[in-house]
């Protein structure tokens, strides 16, 4: 059995979500970024990532554009976490989505929003790939729905 698709960020990609992050917690929100905090599964403490949440069809969505990555298999286990911009902070509730045609319709409207910014991590798939194309990579790109609490 192969290994689930991940596409782990070089030196400068690492350094730069540091810079996004510390924005993000800030105050600064670039083009609609948050600071995803999301327990481990293993440590028990809370890991953060910058994120591009989606709002496709009035849900909003997390989309791993690098694939099956730590906060994915976090997320797989705490069931949500917290969006954070500044001093706001959200705490959600995450749900994967599981059914492919659903998450190719998901992925389609992400990549017209975030492709300028993500389309070298989906291995030739764009906005404008064909239905099937975007169907087979939907495996490779876990997707959450999330739903803010209170």
């Amino acid at each position: 059995m192969s290994q689930p698709y991940y596409l782990q960020g070089n030196a400068f990609n690492i350094r730069l979500n540091s810079v996004i992050g510390w924005l993000a917690r800030r105050g600064v929100s670039l083009l609609g970024t948050a600071e995803l905090s999301v327990r481990g599964r293993r440590s028990g403490q809370m890991q953060r990532i910058p994120v591009n949440p989606h709002t496709h069809e009035g849900a909003q969505y997390l989309v791993s554009a690098r694939g099956h990555s730590q906060w994915v298999r976090n997320m797989r286990v705490a069931g949500g976490g917290e969006l954070r911009v500044g001093r706001r902070i959200r705490a959600f509730t995450a749900t994967e989505i599981a059914d492919d045609a659903r998450k190719a319709l998901i992925l389609r409207a992400y990549l017209e929003r975030w492709g300028w910014e993500v389309n070298q991590y989906f291995q030739g798939i764009t906005a404008k790939s064909t239905d099937a194309e975007l169907l087979a990579a939907c495996p490779d790109h876990p997707v959450f729905r999330i739903a803010v609490e209170g």
